[in-house]
């Protein structure tokens, strides 16, 4: 590990990075890597855990291939040097920040999405001008060996490298210094990430978890509201860290809820061989996941079948204290609450750890607005479900428990940079104001200077000087 982050550390020093040419031409490259291997990758992910064609598709390879081609037409923009206004104290002079690549960059990926929450960040790496150092995870053989293979093959690893491997691996790889960690998984592997890199003073990105809320308000449009949450819960059989964590239902609205989700899972018909489910990724995930379903709480589904690693489309009538309140699910499994009074709701999710996701179903304005202004949590949707995470010009990441910074995008581009702030200024004879001897008068200069800043401030930037 000692080896491969000091050979990319002369690799990045050499500057060989930082031409957009050359950035391109990596961006590029990988593009027509998984061009020419989606049939492979598809091939791979069915055997990891039964994902079909088109949910491969749409949900890996299609959000990779869009973050390349905007990371292709933005690069100019993203890196130019952006002028800023001088101010009276340093006139004349010019003021500007420059976008930098942060250095060798160190990439944990998950097994839940193995492309597209590996490969997007390795893009947004690659349009910074990073070198990376690419861990994906063991617990997907099938996807990570033809990943870790067809990079090996076709780029430099002084540039980008491939570390197979479980625990000892990634352990080994946190105990060496990289200028950026961005990981994606769970919390408690988060915070072993994060107390790692806080030994070299290395900056992170944490795409975390936790339980995200979805609210169904008395006034929703029930057929569409239930629609997007049964899509949103059961795509990748729940294996999805902004999949609604549990349903809160207006009691007035509980049994149209509960019906048309029975209506919804009949007509969908939830299995492997259609393409449109998943297995659960191993057999440990879906012994723990059953072991949250209380049999007397289940009001649709509960069939499980631990040695396939299939468990069905299930709902669960929960209270906050129940078992499977007490930990992301991350799986097939929705826990029902119902409420008669919304600030009930609000003050339940306030005090637990804040969530990735949270998704309301109302046209009240006023709702909306109460939601929004009074609960924090990462990222979500109005009146649908995870589909945020589709527009890339929504930053995505989590807050406090559920994670720290954010990409897609431009965001990622500025996740693994740093914006290196300069004043430069000529050589003319300078005021004395800020020499000694410090007068009266000086100081009396110096508050007006201030007071005028500040009223620059009010009215607006001046011209960069």
């Amino acid at each position: 590990m000692k080896q491969i982050v000091q050979v990319q550390r002369e690799f990045f020093n050499s500057n060989a990075t930082k031409p957009l040419d050359f950035r391109r031409a990596q961006l590029e490259k990988l593009r027509s890597l998984i061009q020419s291997n989606e049939k492979a990758l598809e091939e791979a992910i069915a055997e990891d855990y039964g994902k079909g064609r088109f949910n491969t598709f749409m949900t890996e390879l299609y959000v990779v291939y869009e973050e390349i081609e905007v990371a292709l037409q933005q690069l100019p923009e993203w890196t130019r040097r952006r002028l800023v206004p001088t101010d009276l104290l340093n006139s004349p002079g010019q003021s500007y920040i420059i976008p930098e690549p942060l250095g060798v960059s160190l990439v944990i990926g998950p097994w839940n999405y193995p492309y597209q929450l590996t490969l997007t960040p390795v893009v947004a790496a690659i349009a910074a001008g990073c070198t990376i150092v690419l861990k994906p995870s063991e617990l997907t053989p099938f996807s990570s060996s033809l990943i870790a293979a067809l990079l090996r093959e076709n780029f430099d690893p002084r540039f980008l490298a491939v570390v197979e491997g479980g625990i000892p691996e990634t352990t080994a790889l946190l105990a060496e210094k990289f200028d950026v960690v961005f990981f994606t998984g769970s919390v408690p592997v988060g915070k072993i990430v994060y107390q790692a890199a806080a030994r070299h003073l290395t900056p992170v990105i944490l795409e975390l978890g936790g339980k995200s809320p979805a609210i169904v308000e008395a006034d929703a449009r029930l057929e569409v509201a239930i629609r997007r949450l049964v899509w949103a819960k059961f795509l990748n059989a729940g294996q999805t860290c902004i999949a609604p964590d549990y349903l809160c239902v207006h009691r007035s609205v509980e049994r149209q809820v509960l019906d048309g989700i029975a209506q919804e899972l009949a007509t969908i018909q939830y299995d492997i061989a259609s393409g449109n489910y998943a297995q659960i990724v191993n057999r440990r995930n879906a012994e723990r996941i059953v072991g949250l379903i209380e049999p007397a709480n289940v009001l649709l589904g509960g069939q499980h079948d631990v040695e396939a690693r299939v468990i069905a489309p299930t709902v669960v009538r929960a209270t906050w204290n129940d078992a499977v309140m007490q930990e992301e699910i991350f799986g097939p499994v929705l826990p029902l609450l119902v409420y008669d009074d919304l600030d009930d709701v609000i003050a339940s999710i306030k005090a637990r750890p804040k969530p990735l996701a949270l998704y309301l179903f109302t046209d009240d304005e006023r709702i909306k607005e109460k939601v929004l202004a009074e609960v924090s949590f990462g990222g979500g949707c109005i009146n649908d479900a995870v589909m945020h995470v589709a527009n890339g010009h929504l930053p995505f990441g989590g807050v406090g428990d559920s994670g720290m910074g954010s990409y897609h995008r431009e965001a990622g581009f500025r996740a693994f940079s740093h914006f290196k702030s300069v004043l430069d200024r000529p050589f003319v004879d300078d005021p004395d104001l800020k020499y000694a001897p410090h007068t009266d008068e000086k100081l009396a200069m110096l508050k007006g200077l201030a007071s005028m800043a500040a009223a620059e401030e009010e009215t607006g930037p001046g011209h960069a000087r």
